[in-house]
């Protein structure tokens, strides 16, 4: 009779457990929706680099069965079966591949693309990171929808303490004013919406077109030299034709160029917010380190 008490009582518990990891689970997405799930999702596919990064982070990277180009990291996210560009995406491939779960980005997919996402029927996660510190809650938020929360908050976790590390030391050091330079012919730079300002603003520099409405704004030359900042900083040239930096050097009497503040910093990880922007941020508070340290004594 003990026997079989206590074969009935590990079978409940059997049954217990099985519900509980069965049960329905809800997040709410950085476009402020509901996303319910009634099983951590299996199959999976990331509608843009960055969120194919937060998805490994999370502790899912082997259930994503589908991403869109320029998905290269990890290593491992390169073999993924691509599923479209920016500009468009292969619908029926989206549909072969049977996800229970997608992630888009307002940001980087078209609304008529995420329309035709949303269409679907699939539960749809929005990832819009605009601060370092909502990296950290995607993370953790897609660790849930995957089953994968004990992975999710250990990487969370560890970029959180680097975020900390870098506002301990950063945030009340003598503000360096930036021009942000992410395209040359015409000039581009970012407003303070964007998670490369974030960046910025941790590492003690303020944006000096921050306050611009439109996310990536084009600039005039004229407003940049008026606007006189201390650091100009802008990503790796990938074509030789374009100046890049180097179209500042003639204006010798800019604070940046008298210095020597003209700052190539790692543009994928400043504006991809994934969980490589904590280092991109990082190598940023260096060099706008440099920047006070070129300062007239």
């Amino acid at each position: 009779m003990r026997r079989l008490t206590r074969f009935a009582a590990a079978v409940l518990l059997a049954c217990a457990a099985a519900t509980v990891q069965a049960a329905p689970v809800t997040v709410v997405d950085d476009a402020g929706r509901k996303v319910t799930l009634k099983a951590p999702a299996q199959r999976v596919i990331s509608m843009a680099p960055h969120a194919t990064e937060l998805l490994f982070a999370a502790g899912g990277g082997a259930r994503v069965v589908g991403a869109m180009n320029y998905s290269d990291y990890p290593e491992a996210a390169k073999s993924i079966p691509l599923v479209g560009s920016n500009s468009q995406i292969d619908m029926e491939r989206v549909l072969a591949l049977r996800p229970d779960l997608i992630v888009v980005w307002h940001t980087g997919n078209t609304a008529r693309q995420i329309a035709q996402i949303e269409s679907l029927g699939v539960p749809v996660f929005h990832s819009e990171p605009r601060r370092l510190a909502q990296v950290a809650e995607n993370i953790e938020r897609l660790g849930r929808l995957l089953g994968t929360v004990p992975a999710a908050q250990a990487a969370a976790g560890a970029y959180r303490a680097k975020l900390a590390g870098l506002e301990a030391r950063y945030g009340k050091r003598a503000p360096v004013t930036v021009f942000y330079q992410i395209w040359d012919q015409p000039l581009y730079t970012l407003n303070d919406a964007q998670i490369a300002s974030d960046a910025i603003r941790v590492c003690g520099g303020r944006n000096v077109f921050g306050g611009l409405k439109v996310v990536a704004p084009e600039v005039s030359l004229e407003a940049v030299i008026a606007a006189d900042p201390e650091a100009i900083m802008a990503g790796k040239r990938y074509d030789p034709a374009n100046p890049g930096l180097k179209l500042w050097e003639p204006y010798r009497s800019m604070t940046a160029v008298k210095r020597g503040n003209l700052l190539t910093v790692d543009g994928e990880l400043l504006t991809r917010p994934g969980p490589r922007a904590i280092d991109g941020a990082a190598a940023l508070c260096q060099a706008l380190e440099g920047g006070r340290q070129r300062r007239p004594k």
